[in-house]
């Protein structure tokens, strides 16, 4: 009984090691590596695509968001979007007047 308390403590400990945490980020791809399936970020990360990712989906200059884990030293991509634009505040035209309001 012991030995197999002990067996099972190791198994969960080990298991509980090798877990992977991943991790967001958004950047601009600056190249792809279509032999090696990856990818490179204008900020000089290069992340390896899965098989189910194929590099003629992506384009040089596309801004993404990507959802990655590190694995033996790698960054290894688990899902990967087009990165959603920030809305800009509307400016208001010379004067200070909004649009749509006259001037008394």
């Amino acid at each position: 009984m012991k030995k197999a308390v002990i067996i099972a403590a190791l198994a969960l400990a080990t298991a509980a090691s090798t877990v992977v945490f991943a991790k967001e980020m958004t950047g601009t791809i600056k190249a792809i590596n279509k032999n090696n399936d990856s990818i490179m970020l204008t900020d000089g990360k290069t992340l390896k695509l899965p098989e189910g990712i194929e590099a003629e989906t992506l384009k040089a200059g596309e801004k993404v968001t990507i959802v990655y884990s590190s694995k033996a030293g790698k960054l290894m991509v688990s899902d990967i979007h087009a990165a959603k634009c920030q809305r800009r505040s509307k400016i208001r035209p010379s004067g200070g007047a909004k649009v749509g309001h006259l001037a008394p």
